[in-house]
């Protein structure tokens, strides 16, 4: 008796268990109940959109239409009609279906449920499709949005949209497989602002499979919300300049305003335009790009480090200055350069004896020389080791050797040097004449573009700069991630302006002659930094000398002295964000220096 009862009750037990597992624990024959029944389709929002800082539209939205199969309804399919009704051959049909039930590569694949067979077909082929869409059972279309960039530039800022990678779905349960996401730039760095929240329809079908209407007429819909849109610190027009100016270089032009920290143009070339990276072409236009030998997709503004060269002279003459090296008075002899103990750094004719300011605006790399000399010998500091601390202190303080921290992904973070750096190179044996090249803005030192723009928008504060960005504002509001508060250097204000009125004499006397322009006083700084082949031609300056609105960076690569393109071209990005617009014969000098064409040769990177 016992036995017969503990075999029933095992059985009910058994019984029990497993209807607890079909009804509760395991939803596959849910699944399988709701796909007869219901049809769950995603609505997918529209991806928030991007103005530039004067109102104008920049990236917008645009149409398109992505074929879905749920594999359980294909059933007698006409495959050769299929293909030629989408322009696409057999091959690519099998390949495509295996890879959709492939589950390593598609991991949320479900028979019962929608997957992605081909994206963004455009409208003119979604209508043709639509035509003989009745003959392909199991195969479906849904309506989702890619981007339209309004205007052919800043490539780089905006970034690009591709297909979600298994990390990408791993990471984050918003996506499935078939979504896009933010790739590079601001769409990636704002993309959960910029993607929105995906919607449902419920939509009730038959024992055929055919879609009747709404389930209880949308009750249970859930409508997508769209994406927040941004308002860029970007000046579309001045963008367009910048990038017109570099065509047929390699180099990049940032501009910032100093007060706010926000980016006004940030030019990369060679760029590309961001519409080829749009629709189903995005996938060969890419790794076209991608081969290119002269890198258009490297963003140098901010992921290209180079030696800065003579601009890096106002971070030394503060540092002398702050730290008692020197005074405005102090004169050192130039000899066509610095010349002690056998070592010869070479310099251009000037006067000599020379002062400060007049150094600044001749750029005498002698000046600087004997101004690091001193100091890595200062007593005061009782070592080389704890000269150079303080010293890579104060340039930490301007910005350099970190990043920045601008809102744009893969900012590179340059390169400053310390003790430890030299005492593993030198065997603890190095003094200032062994690391001389520094204090003019070579040997070791390397910047990023985005740090040069950033020394000038802080010397034209007077010794603070804010985090620099490119989102002004989010749906009309101010963005709360911008970190608005001021970076102070370690050096008093009164030594900036030393400084600046070094910088305003180099436009007035010196070096930057080129970028004097009527009415507005320019301050700058040249910068022709040494390189294996041709030097690099650089500037940095800001205007009004006064009430600074604007700061620029300029690098061309192997474009020779500062003054024959950096000059030039910083003028007249500050001419044409201050004036609106460019006067006649600045115009005609735009036209010759996008004409130029620097011949790289070996030299492409």
């Amino acid at each position: 008796k016992f036995v017969i009862v503990g075999i029933v009750l095992a059985i009910v037990v058994v019984f029990i268990g497993r209807l607890f597992c079909l009804q509760i624990l395991d939803d596959e024959y849910k699944k399988h109940a709701d796909s007869n029944a219901f049809l769950n389709k995603t609505v997918y929002p529209s991806r928030g959109v991007m103005y530039d800082r004067n109102g104008r539209l920049l990236v917008s939205n645009q149409p398109a239409y992505d074929v879905m199969v749920c594999m359980r309804n294909v059933k007698d399919l006409d495959t050769l009609a299929f293909c030629q009704s989408l322009g696409i051959t057999k091959d690519f049909f099998d390949k495509r279906m295996a890879d959709v039930k492939n589950r390593r590569l598609n991991p949320g694949y479900s028979s019962y449920t929608d997957q992605l067979f081909l994206s963004q077909l455009t409208a003119e082929d979604f209508a043709m499709f639509q035509e003989q869409l009745y003959k392909f059972s199991g195969f479906s279309v849904q309506r989702r949005t890619i981007r339209q960039y309004n205007y052919p530039v800043a490539g780089h800022l905006f970034g690009d949209l591709g297909e979600v990678s298994k990390k990408d779905i791993a990471q984050d349960g918003y996506y499935v497989q078939g979504d896009f996401i933010g790739k590079q730039g601001i769409e990636s760095y704002y993309e959960k602002l910029l993607r929105g929240e995906k919607g449902k329809e419920v939509l009730l079908r038959d024992a055929y499979g055919r879609v009747k209407g709404r389930y209880m007429d949308g009750a249970k819909d859930v409508a997508p919300v769209p994406g927040k849109n941004l308002t860029l610190s970007i000046d579309v027009e001045l963008q367009a300049l910048a990038e017109r100016l570099l065509q047929n270089k390699i180099g990049s032009v940032v501009a910032i305003e100093p007060a706010t920290g926000e980016v006004l143009c940030m030019a990369s070339s060679p760029t590309f335009d961001p519409q080829i990276l749009v629709g189903r072409k995005r996938g060969d236009n890419h790794r076209m790009l991608s081969k290119d030998k002269q890198k258009p997709l490297l963003n140098r503004a901010i992921q290209g480090t180079y030696p800065p060269g003579s601009t890096f002279k106002t971070s030394q003459a503060l540092t002398y200055l702050q730290e008692g090296i020197i005074t405005p008075e102090t004169s050192f002899p130039c000899a066509h350069g610095f010349r002690f103990k056998g070592l010869h750094v070479g310099c251009h004719p000037h006067g000599s004896p020379i002062a400060l300011v007049p150094s600044l605006a001749t750029s005498c790399n002698s000046y600087f020389c004997w101004g690091l000399y001193r100091m890595i010998g200062s007593e005061q500091y009782g070592s080389s080791q704890e000269a150079l601390t303080r010293w890579k202190d104060h340039m930490v303080a301007m910005g350099f050797g970190y990043r920045l921290g601008i809102d744009l992904p893969g900012e590179a973070r340059g390169f400053i040097p310390n003790a430890a750096f030299y005492d593993k190179w030198y065997g603890g044996h190095w003094n200032g004449l062994t690391v001389i090249s520094i204090s003019i803005g070579q040997g070791e030192v390397t910047l990023t573009p985005l740090q040069i723009a950033n020394l000038g928008a802080t010397i034209a504060n007077r010794g603070y700069y804010l985090a620099p960005h490119v989102v002004k504002e989010v749906q009309g509001e101010p963005l709360d991630s911008v970190n608005v508060t001021p970076h102070y250097t370690m050096v008093d204000k009164q030594h900036y302006e030393t400084v600046v009125e070094g910088m305003r004499e180099a436009v007035l006397n010196g070096t930057c002659v080129g970028a004097n322009l009527p009415d507005i006083e320019v301050c700058g700084k040249t910068g022709t930094a040494q390189n294996k082949g041709k030097d690099h031609s650089a500037f940095m300056g800001f205007a009004p000398m006064n009430d600074p609105k604007i700061a620029v960076s300029v690098y061309v690569e192997n474009g020779g002295w500062g003054a024959t393109y950096g000059v030039p071209i910083g003028a007249l990005i500050m001419e044409k964000y201050l004036n609106g617009e460019l006067s006649a014969q600045s115009e005609l000098k735009a036209q010759d220096i996008q004409m130029r064409r620097i011949d790289y040769g070996i030299h492409e990177r």
